[in-house]
């Protein structure tokens, strides 16, 4: 299994991170290789990636599943691959520091099947890198927008 965690702090509340990634649409494009995505229901989405490694390009879909939202600081979501045999979790924390808020993404991700001994190498390297340029992203919107 691949993980990546990424901390930062923001120099707003809780409560305004918790506005901001408390809404799909306002921070889905913040993720590495997004192309597009569908929302389902409040809890459950669809996600397309594209990207390419080493020349090779590949087009992904999962589909992102809610499992808690916990106002104003914390979201649980798995994550099920449509296109590939993966599966995966994370969460979003968010803290409050002295009326700045320190927010930490971690995503897991695990390949699966035949395919899941090449595509394994891929996500170890992929998915700290995801974790962390998603934070980034989302606090520089964070900022911005507030």
């Amino acid at each position: 299994m691949a993980t990546g965690t990424h901390t930062v702090e923001i120099p707003v509340d809780v409560h305004t991170v918790w506005d901001y990634v408390s809404d799909l649409e306002k921070w889905a494009t913040s993720v590495p290789a997004y192309k597009e995505h569908e929302i389902i229901n409040d809890r459950q989405s669809i996600w397309t990636f594209e990207g390419s490694v080493k020349s090779i390009k590949k087009t992904i879909q999962a589909q992102v599943d809610i499992t808690e939202w916990n106002e104003p600081s914390n979201i649980k979501f798995e994550i099920k691959g449509l296109s590939d045999k993966f599966t995966g979790s994370g969460h979003f924390t968010a803290d409050d520091v002295n009326g700045k808020t320190t927010m930490t993404c971690t995503v897991n991700v695990q390949a699966g099947g035949l395919s899941g001994a090449v595509l394994s190498p891929i996500i170890k390297w992929a998915v700290p890198k995801v974790a962390s340029r998603l934070t980034e992203s989302i606090a520089r919107k964070i900022v911005v927008f507030s």
